[in-house]
């Protein structure tokens, strides 16, 4: 991993850093000198050149894959005192407004100072994230990096036991998912890799030459992976009308013989007779798949050759991925601040800087990519069709990207199940806290938006009347609930995964029936809850009178 040089020392006493932020940083000799905390120079701290799998399309038999071990060894930036000075350096005024802000934060007394200050840091805080997205890119130093990723500004804010947890965060991803921290997310926004978030709020600036052709190659690759897919489902059943064929074949051609002459067979009988239609039938089909068959195989060779065409583009032009726009990388900071927003809500504890009082310091409950791609594994497990999108009668594993958000909310949100231009093949988003309560939760919340997000979109204009959104939306205006649905929604599905998958009864009769036919649970958990319980057996026996009529 990459570090940072060695710290900086001071022996002069009058380094015109504010004595608290001085004794903060443990050595009032070691803290940097006020001037040059503001020079223009650039940070010496090696950038680190994350490789991301951003393959839009897998398998339905895909999962995510556990990690082991979620934690490294860890690097030494946080326990130097020159961390802090390469934040701040070169950001102009708003370097100095934070540095008076946090002084007067961390040595108010009144309450009242203290929420004063507490509010004014917030917005400071996401102007400096902004003015250090516009430079970002491989050359941006780790300390930038990190502050982006964790808001950490000020190492001595939290205790060692936390600054040790977050230097043994693995920097770089290692797991080929989508699941970003701000700093990748803003780069992969900037090089034009993935499009900006939509919002209501903002229009979004004309695409860059990037962005657009990542776009077609993103829409290629998916229309490609579907017309595979479509191909092999032809093949699958023309392989078995074959097989059924050869089958009749042999019990029509199959000839019983007289009891009396032995090498005399007999007529055709009315069961082989009754096959001569379907032989007819089935030839019909074969010649009919073939010919599709034939327009397919042109259509898949016609998105070949696009996408031949598209990546040599790419390949072509080397700097594709290395130009950064700037006003989409700076326009995405306030999208993700929106999202920290919704995580936290009006209630929540919308502090923007990691600070010891406000989370734990345990490697389970903070929200790495790792920690939360292992959630995701256990969610997924339990809710097999989570992440499958159907398009042109092909289902896919389309896994949304993953965005971790240095806030303290409690939930995470789905901000876009797919975007807007490309509802097939493209991926959603969903935002995670990485301070929160209850990891857990916060990702299975994120999960239920997502579910809930996406059957409304597929049930269009008829959301409250059909589908999982329909029956359930039913049910909540019968009971004359107030609020949200989709809050009420979230918090049952957040059951739904934590006990009712366990066996414990916790949901409402007709939610539990909802859920079990719309968001079921995989046929082993299912073979296994029919015996905990009579509501499970009814279930169960509804699940096999449905396969039996069809009509499941």
């Amino acid at each position: 991993m990459a570090g940072t040089s060695g710290p900086s020392r001071n022996t002069g006493s009058s380094s015109g850093i504010d004595p608290d932020l001085a004794d903060l940083l443990g050595n009032s000799d070691s803290a940097p000198d006020f001037d040059e905390l503001f020079d223009s120079g650039q940070s010496e701290s090696d950038s680190t050149d994350t490789d991301y799998n951003t393959q839009p399309l897998g398998s339905t038999e895909k999962r995510f894959e556990k990690i082991e071990n979620p934690f490294g060894e860890p690097h030494d930036s946080f326990a130097s005192a020159s961390y802090y000075k390469q934040i701040l350096t070169g950001e102009g005024d708003i370097s100095k407004r934070i540095h008076s802000l946090l002084g007067s934060f961390l040595k108010a007394e009144d309450p009242q100072d203290r929420s004063m200050y507490r509010g004014k840091l917030g917005p400071a805080i996401w102007e400096l994230v902004s003015r250090i997205a516009a430079q970002a890119g491989s050359h941006l130093g780790l300390e930038k990096r990190l502050f982006q990723r964790f808001h950490l500004l000020l190492p001595t804010m939290v205790s060692p036991e936390q600054r040790d947890l977050l230097a043994r965060v693995p920097v770089r991803n290692q797991t080929g998912e989508p699941v970003f921290y701000v700093d990748e997310w803003l780069e992969q926004v900037g090089s034009g890799r993935v499009n900006q978030s939509a919002t209501d709020e903002t229009k979004l600036h004309a695409r860059s030459q990037n962005e657009k052709l990542n776009s077609r190659l993103e829409k290629t690759r998916g229309r490609r992976q579907a017309q595979e897919q479509l191909i092999r489902n032809k093949i699958d059943e023309l392989q078995t009308i074959e097989y059924r064929l050869s089958q009749l074949v042999k019990e029509i051609t199959s000839h019983e013989t007289r009891s009396d002459m032995e090498d005399m067979i007999l007529p055709y009988s009315d069961t082989q007779k009754s096959g001569f239609s379907e032989v007819s039938s089935i030839m019909r089909r074969m010649s009919n798949l073939g010919r599709e068959l034939e327009r397919d195989y042109r259509d898949l060779d016609t998105l070949l050759d696009e996408l031949k065409e598209l990546s040599e583009q790419s390949e072509e032009n080397e700097d594709v991925f290395e130009t950064m726009d700037v006003k989409a990388t700076v326009a995405e900071v306030g999208t993700v601040r929106q999202m920290a927003k919704l995580c936290v809500g009006r209630q929540g504890n919308h502090f923007p800087l990691v600070y010891k009082q406000y989370f734990k310091a345990s490697s389970y409950d903070i929200g790495t990519r790792e920690n939360v791609i292992n959630i995701l594994a256990d969610v997924e497990k339990l809710d097999p069709e989570l992440f499958h999108r159907t398009f042109k009668q092909q289902t896919n594993r389309i896994v949304p990207n993953v965005i971790l958000l240095p806030c303290y909310g409690d939930s995470g949100v789905c901000w876009e199940p797919f975007e807007r231009l490309n509802r097939a093949t493209s991926r959603g988003r969903l935002a995670i806290p990485m301070f929160p309560k209850d990891l857990k939760v916060a990702v299975i919340s994120a999960c239920a938006d997502l579910r809930w997000q996406v059957a409304k979109e597929k049930a269009a204009h008829y959301w409250m009347e059909e589908g999982l959104t329909g029956w359930y939306y039913q049910w909540f205006s019968e009971r004359k609930m107030k609020g949200d649905v989709k809050d009420k929604f979230i918090e049952d599905y957040v059951l739904w995964i934590t006990k009712e998958s366990e066996g414990t009864q916790k949901l409402d009769r007709e939610v539990r029936s909802v859920f079990w036919r719309y968001m079921p649970f995989p046929q082993e958990l299912r073979d296994t809850l029919k015996n905990r319980g009579f509501v499970y057996q009814e279930l169960y026996k509804k699940d096999q009178n449905r396969a039996m009529s069809d009509g499941y």
